[in-house]
């Protein structure tokens, strides 16, 4: 007997005769023609699967942007202004882009994430504390932002366009198209946009018993960007296949910035001096990924190889102009101009095996290659009374190779009611930096490192038929120190601060213990501490040749403690109404030496978070999200309490094909904090705002072209309709 969907059943009787070994049989068409079939399955928002939280970006997608928004309203991850994302601790996390690590600096990233358009991503990946398999760098844990590929249904695609306006406006449009013929697919995604936005920050530093500085600083930062992405997969047989994919992003930025100085006695209100400094920056951001992808599928246990080559360029160019005006006491005129050219290669290759065997036995291992050059050409002259002069203290030449070579085991096995995966990885590291202008500060790290992973699970008892499971998780990471945090060139921020790297900058070593549990895949508790050696933090320092001046760097500050809990509860998502809500505890204690004195800082804070959807109907949704930080904190900085609500509402159109959203940001323009900085010499305070509170609409339209039937037989397919 056989049955097939679409054919007529079949009904044969066999006679076995020992020189038959072959029977063929042939099943008719059916006249009888499929009409409609609906399947409905939960999509929820976030769910757990094994080590890692998955997030459906649809829902937050609709009244967004670009990616990087969606970042900030997905529930758990915190952003800051300068672009870091955070998970459970005060350690940024490590961003991922298909599964790929981007080895760049948080404000390249941001500006990358900003022109990737919102209906790219598939869905986001967040691993606080990744297996064996992963790089062991990021001690603040993964978040792997997974973008669309082929859609295999046929032809699809999508227009989209949208704008928010604040103070200043936000426009994109974009274009995709996806196609699958047989075992070939493609995609192409094509989005522009135009950013608009402002930095408002206001800093009172002491710099003796009777002196203070204040300084005002609103900078301007107007960008364009433009994103394209496109693949190719092609199945070479069932087991077999090989994608190719790539991205090019391009981007216009300019920013300006004035800053008015004011150093003065409060006590009798003498004032020392009175300025007022222009920053202006031009800049043009390129970058170029392709990679090449394969997975052949050993067999049907889920046994795979899978091999990943990618290659990564990165070109930035910024013209810089700056100028200082004083008043009191009356002097010149003082400018100075800047070229400062980054460029970076950076290529990656590894192999991956997963092979399952019999009894729930699985067994991985792989070798991975990254190997990264960078480059910074900075060229300065100092412009007084219209006469422009070398600057020796800001022309730079640094260049910066790095390679890590890496070769991981892991195994796991299901035990009844337990799970139970360990590994351990192996890591290389070599690297080397030189700068060449104006002196040698050239440095080598040389180091090979082990890094334990143990993972246990077990299924806890069934609530109403939703499974309750536990998660017990050890994990020793590094984190590895940017180009940027290396790089000793100065770069001119006003006449009282400017910003360096620390070429003798070590890394950083992370111990994670954490215990969570999840709900039906929901995680909903968890609990870790974060043992860290030789830390590395951006620090205030002050200028010992320039009394009165101050730096930005970052430096090896001694050691610290982390403890965090988190309590998430939800509503199942399939109804009218769902939720999320959540809440995040952290208390961070450091001991150490800031600028050769003894450091003790501890600071506890709270996070929360929630995320509201309500059905209006067959054809409307309604969302809410916000977040709220208490005691917040950013490395040494104490920031007030702060935070952001935003909503908005989709109406669907033309038989669900078309959606239009509106959406409000920052409702209340709570996303602004005070801050404070205690450290060694440096006492500062000041309050930091930005262009958040924004209104928006966002139009999409999603169409395919679907094949025609011929002769009742859906499995034929051939030409395109409507």
């Amino acid at each position: 007997n056989a049955s097939y969907l679409g054919m007529a059943p079949l009904e044969k009787g066999i006679t076995v005769l020992s020189n038959t070994m072959v029977y063929r049989f042939s099943m008719t068409d059916d006249a009888k023609a499929l009409q409609t079939v609906t399947i409905k399955a939960k999509k929820p928002l976030m769910r757990q699967e094994e080590d890692k939280t998955i997030v459906d970006p649809e829902p937050i997608a609709a009244s967004s942007t670009n990616v990087y928004e969606i970042l900030e309203k997905t529930p758990g991850l915190f952003l800051d202004q300068d672009g870091n994302v955070y998970l459970n601790s005060a350690t940024p996390a490590t961003i991922y882009i298909n599964g790929r690590e981007q080895k760049m600096s948080a404000e390249d990233i941001a500006s990358m994430l900003k022109s990737l358009p919102p209906n790219s991503i598939d869905r986001i990946e967040i691993l606080r504390t990744p297996s064996a398999k992963y790089d062991a760098s990021g001690s603040g844990g993964v978040v792997n932002v997974v973008l669309k590929k082929g859609v295999k249904i046929g032809r699809t695609g999508s227009s989209s366009a949208g704008f928010n306006q604040g103070r200043f406006g936000n426009q994109f449009a974009g274009f995709s198209l996806n196609n699958s013929d047989g075992g070939r697919s493609g995609y192409l995604n094509l989005n522009v946009s135009n950013r608009g936005g402002y930095d408002d920050l206001t800093t009172i530093r002491q710099l003796s018993a009777d002196s203070f500085l204040t300084q005002h600083a609103y900078t301007r930062t107007p960008g364009q960007n433009a994103y394209v992405g496109y693949g190719l997969g092609f199945e070479i047989n069932p087991k077999w296949n090989i994608d190719l994919d790539g991205r090019v992003n391009g981007s216009l930025s300019q920013s300006a910035t004035n800053t008015d100085n004011l150093l003065a006695q409060p006590f009798n209100a003498q004032v020392y001096q009175n300025s007022r400094n222009d920053l202006s920056n031009e800049g043009r951001f390129v970058s170029l990924n392709q990679g090449l992808a394969t997975k052949y599928k050993i067999d049907t246990l889920g046994s795979e190889l899978t091999g990943d080559v990618s290659y990564n360029y990165l070109n930035s160019q910024t013209q810089q102009e700056f100028s200082l005006f004083s008043t009191v006491p009356p002097g010149p005129s003082i400018g100075g101009l800047g070229d400062i050219n980054n460029s970076r290669h950076f290529f990656t290759a590894q192999i991956d095996l997963k092979y399952k065997f019999p009894y729930q036995i699985s067994f991985e291992t792989g070798l991975k290659t990254a190997i990264q050059r960078f480059k910074n050409e900075s060229d300065y002259a100092i412009v007084l009374n219209g006469d422009a002069q070398p600057d020796p203290f800001r022309t730079n030449t640094f260049t910066f190779h790095e390679d890590v070579h890496a070769a991981y085991l892991q195994a796991s096995k299901t035990m009844g009611r337990f799970i139970l995966k360990t590994g351990v990885r192996l890591e290389n590291t070599r690297m080397d930096g030189n700068q060449l202008i104006p002196s040698d500060t050239s440095f080598q790290i040389r180091r090979s490192d082990l890094f334990p992973y143990v993972y246990l699970s077990r299924k806890v008892m069934k609530i109403a038929g939703y499974e309750l499971r536990g998660y017990l998780v050890y994990r020793k990471s590094i984190t590895r120190p940017a180009y940027s945090y290396l790089n000793p060139f100065p770069k001119f921020l006003d006449q009282y601060l400017y910003e360096s790297g620390n070429p003798a900058l070590r890394p950083q070593f992370t111990e994670n213990y954490e215990f969570n549990i999840s709900f039906d895949e929901m995680p909903i508790f968890a609990i870790g501490r974060n043992y860290t050696q030789d830390i590395f933090t951006n620090v205030v320092y002050e200028d010992n040749n320039q009394p009165g001046v101050a730096y930005r760097t970052y430096d090896n500050l001694g050691k610290s403690e982390e403890t965090y809990f988190k309590i998430v509860g939800a509503l199942p998502p399939g109804g009218v109404y769902f939720f999320v809500a959540g809440a995040q505890y952290n208390m961070n204690k450091y001991n150490g030496l800031y600028q050769n004195e003894p450091l003790t800082f501890s600071r506890g804070s709270w996070s929360f978070f929630t995320y509201h959807q309500l059905k209006l109907g067959d054809r409307s949704m309604f969302t809410l999200n916000g977040f709220m930080r208490v005691n917040g904190q950013l490395q040494f900085y104490e920031l007030s309490n702060f935070g952001g609500l935003n909503m908005s509402i989709n109406r669907q159109f033309l038989n669900k094909k078309l959606v239009v959203t509106l959406s409000a940001n920052d409702i209340f323009y709570t996303n602004r904090n005070e801050f404070t900085l205690n450290q060694g010499p440096i006492s500062a305070s000041g309050e930091r705002r930005s262009d958040t509170r924004r209104i928006g609409l966002n139009v999409r339209y999603s169409f395919g072209l679907k094949k025609k039937e011929e002769g009742g037989n859906m499995f034929n397919v051939e030409g395109l309709g409507n």
